[in-house]
C-alpha cells in the first residue's frame, strides 16, 4: 500500500467509526441537526478521498448516502427506522472495504456496492414524495471524482448556498455573521467562495483592517508508526536502567573518602548524574503518553454491535458508556476488542432475559448493559453490568461436572463456581446457536486479559444480574513492584496485590493440615512462594497479605523494597507464575510474577506440584 492510499484508509477509519456513532445517536435524537450535518461532513469527506484513490464502489455508497443525508438535513425526508438502517449499512459497506485496504488488499479487487444496498438506500431517499428529484442519482453512475453532495435549491433554481454552507462548515467554527456574507455571494460564485468570505469578514477588525493571516491552518498532529514509537520507548527504558545503575554505582563509590580536586569532581559527577536520571525518567514517561489511547475509541464501536445483535435475538437492550476518556495502552486498547465483543455477547444471549420473562420478574421490558471505564492507582478498571437473570452457581458446577470438566472436590465456594464459566469447552447452552453454545469464548477472554498481566472477576445475583471487572494495567512496560527474596533468588510482584507486610510467627494455626494466619480478625492460608516455585526450602518469616478475591498470605524470605520495573517478557519459554525479567538498579536479573497468577492464589503452580 502506498504512503497516500495508507494515509487515506487511516483517516476514513477513523470517519467510518464516528460515522456508526453518529447514526445511533441520531436514531435516538431524530431532531438533532448537529448530527445530520456531521454525518453529511463524514461521507462527503470520505466521497472525496475515495474518488482521490479511484475507489469506485465507496464513491458510490457515499454519494447515495450523501444524498440521504441532504434529504434529512433540508426536511425532504424523515429519520425513519428505514432511513437509519440504509446509513448503518452503508456505513458497514464502506468499513469493510477500508478493513479490506487496511489488511492490504489491492484497491482493484474491491466488491462493487451491493445491489440490495443501492435499493435500500434509493427506498430511503424516496422516502417522502416531495424528495428532490436530484437525490435519486444511481450509484453506479457517479464518477470517481463525483462533485460533492446535490443541494437544495430554491424557487428559481438556484443552490441554497447558505444551507450547503451550515451542512459542511462544523458548528463551532461558523463565525457569528456569516449569513449575509453568503446570502449577498453571487449565484454563479462555487461553494467554497462564501465559506472563504465570511471567515475573511469575521477576522477584520471595526475600522476594515484584516487582523489575521488567512494563510494554512498550523498542523497540530503527526500520525508516527507504532513500531518507531516502540522502538523509542525500549531506549528510553533501558536510559532509565542505565541511570539507575549509575546513581547506585556512585553511591557506592560516594563511601569512600575523596579530598581536593577528587571531592569537587565526585560532587560534579553526583550532580550530572541526578540531571540525567530524571532527565531520562521524564523522556521514558513522555514516551509513553505517546502510547496512551482513550478507551473510548475502542467503547465506539459497540453500540451498533448491541443494536443488532439485540434485534436479532428479540430483545429490548440499551447499553450505556461511562469513562470512555480514560487513557490506557494502545497495546492493551487494540487487544481488548474480541474479549469484550465476546462478553457483550454473553450478557445479550444468556444474561439478558426476553420481555415476557423480565416482566414476570418485575423488570422493566427494556434491559440495560453498562460498559465503563475508569483509574484506579497504576491500573484501568473495566466492567460490563448487566440487569438479567445473573448466574447459579450450582448450575454452574453441576454442568462442568457432566462435561468432565472437574471433579467432585472442586469449585466449592460462589466465586470458585463463577470462574469455571472460564473454562475451556464450558457452555451452559444445550444447542448451539450463531451467537454462543459452542464452549469457546470466555476462556478466550481470560487468556487475552491474562496476557497484559491483567485479571477478570465476576459478581452476579441470581435474578439481579451480573458484572464483570477487568483490572489492566495502565502502561504495560513499566509496573511498580515490591522486590523480595526466597531461597536466595530476587523476585518482583505487581504492586497492585500487594495489601500489607506482615512479620510470619514460627508456628501457625491449622486448618484442615494447611497453615493458616489471622489477619485482622479473618483467618487466611499461608502460601510458601519458593515452595511454589520449586526453590529449595528456606525459613520464611515475612508475609505478604495478596489483595485476591479469595485473600492470602504468601510467605518470603524477605521485601528489598519497592521499584518500578522495566518489563521484559519471556518470549523463549513459559514459566509457571513468572510473566517476565527485569533488571534492579544494582543490575541484578529480577523474575517478575504474573498478576493472574497472584490473584488465583497460586493455584496452577501448586496443583501442578500436587499432582
Amino acid at each position: 500500500m502506498d504512503d497516500m492510499l495508507k494515509e487515506f484508509v487511516v483517516e476514513a477509519l477513523d470517519l467510518a467509526t464516528n460515522v456508526e456513532e453518529h447514526l445511533l445517536k441520531l436514531e435516538r435524537h431524530p431532531d438533532d441537526m448537529d448530527t445530520i450535518n456531521a454525518l453529511f461532513r463524514s461521507f462527503h469527506t470520505i466521497k472525496g478521498g475515495a474518488g482521490f484513490m479511484n475507489l469506485k464502489a465507496m464513491v458510490s455508497a457515499c454519494h447515495l448516502t450523501e444524498n440521504l443525508f441532504d434529504g434529512l438535513r433540508t426536511g425532504a425526508v424523515a429519520v425513519t427506522p428505514l432511513a437509519i438502517e440504509a446509513a448503518l449499512q452503508a456505513s458497514g459497506f464502506v468499513s469493510d472495504q477500508l478493513s479490506a485496504l487496511s489488511n492490504g488488499a489491492d484497491p482493484s479487487s474491491l466488491p462493487i456496492m451491493p445491489a440490495s444496498l443501492e435499493n435500500l438506500l434509493t427506498q430511503a431517499i424516496e422516502g417522502k414524495a416531495s424528495a428532490p428529484a436530484a437525490a435519486a442519482v444511481a450509484p453506479t453512475a457517479a464518477p470517481a471524482d463525483a462533485a460533492p453532495a446535490s443541494t437544495s435549491s430554491n424557487e428559481s433554481g438556484e443552490p441554497d448556498w447558505v444551507a450547503l454552507y451550515h451542512a459542511v462548515i462544523p458548528a463551532h467554527m461558523v463565525p457569528q455573521q456569516p449569513v449575509a456574507a453568503i446570502a449577498s455571494a453571487t449565484p454563479a460564485a462555487p461553494a467554497a467562495a462564501p465559506a472563504a468570505a465570511a471567515a475573511t469578514d469575521a477576522a477584520k477588525p471595526a475600522g476594515g483592517e484584516t487582523k489575521a493571516s488567512t494563510g494554512p491552518a498550523k498542523e497540530e498532529s503527526i500520525r508516527i508508526d507504532a513500531v518507531k514509537l516502540d522502538a523509542l520507548l525500549e531506549v528510553a527504558g533501558e536510559s532509565v536502567q542505565a541511570a539507575n545503575q549509575a546513581s547506585v554505582l556512585l553511591e557506592k563509590l560516594m563511601q569512600f573518602k575523596f579530598d581536593g580536586a577528587a571531592a569537587s569532581l565526585m560532587a560534579t559527577l553526583a550532580e550530572t548524574l541526578t540531571r540525567a536520571s530524571r532527565y531520562s525518567t521524564e523522556l521514558q514517561r513522555a514516551t509513553l503518553s505517546t502510547r496512551m489511547q482513550p478507551v473510548g475509541r475502542l467503547f465506539q464501536k459497540f453500540p451498533r454491535l448491541v443494536r443488532e445483535l439485540a434485534r436479532d435475538l428479540g430483545k429490548e437492550v440499551e447499553l450505556t458508556i461511562e469513562g470512555a476518556e480514560t487513557e490506557v495502552d494502545r497495546v492493551v486498547v487494540d487487544s481488548l476488542y474480541d474479549p469484550l465483543v465476546h462478553m457483550l455477547r454473553n450478557s445479550l444471549d444468556h444474561g439478558i432475559e426476553d420481555a415476557a420473562a423480565r416482566s414476570a420478574a418485575g423488570k422493566a421490558s427494556k434491559a440495560t448493559i453498562s460498559l465503563k471505564a475508569w483509574q484506579e492507582a497504576n491500573s484501568v478498571m473495566i466492567q460490563i453490568i448487566d440487569d438479567g437473570k445473573g448466574m447459579d452457581p450450582q448450575v454452574i458446577r453441576n454442568k462442568a461436572l457432566s462435561k468432565g470438566l472437574i471433579n467432585e472436590s472442586a469449585a466449592q465456594t460462589t466465586e470458585e463456581a463463577l470462574q469455571l464459566i472460564f473454562l475451556p469447552g464450558f457452555s451452559t447452552k444445550e444447542v448451539a446457536s450463531s451467537v454462543s453454545g459452542r464452549g469457546v469464548g470466555m476462556d478466550v477472554v481470560k487468556t487475552a486479559v491474562e496476557k497484559h498481566r491483567g485479571a477478570i472477576t465476576i459478581d452476579s445475583t441470581f435474578g439481579q444480574g451480573t458484572c464483570f471487572s477487568i483490572r489492566l494495567p495502565i502502561e504495560l512496560s513499566i509496573v511498580p513492584t515490591m522486590l523480595v527474596r526466597t531461597a536466595g533468588a530476587a523476585l518482583a510482584m505487581p504492586m497492585g496485590v500487594v495489601q500489607r507486610v506482615v512479620q510470619l510467627p514460627d508456628e501457625f494455626d491449622a486448618v484442615g493440615g494447611a497453615p493458616v494466619l489471622r489477619d485482622q480478625g479473618r483467618p487466611l492460608p499461608v502460601r510458601s512462594l519458593g515452595n511454589i516455585l520449586g526453590y529449595a526450602p528456606e525459613t520464611e518469616r515475612v508475609g505478604i497479605v495478596i489483595a485476591a478475591p479469595q485473600p492470602y498470605v504468601l510467605a518470603v524470605e524477605k521485601v528489598d523494597g519497592t521499584a518500578e520495573m522495566v518489563i521484559k517478557p519471556l518470549t523463549a519459554m513459559s514459566v509457571i507464575g513468572i510473566t517476565g525479567t527485569a533488571r534492579s538498579a544494582e543490575g541484578e536479573l529480577v523474575l517478575v510474577l504474573d498478576l493472574s497468577f497472584l490473584l488465583d492464589g497460586c493455584r496452577a503452580a501448586t496443583q501442578k506440584l500436587a499432582a
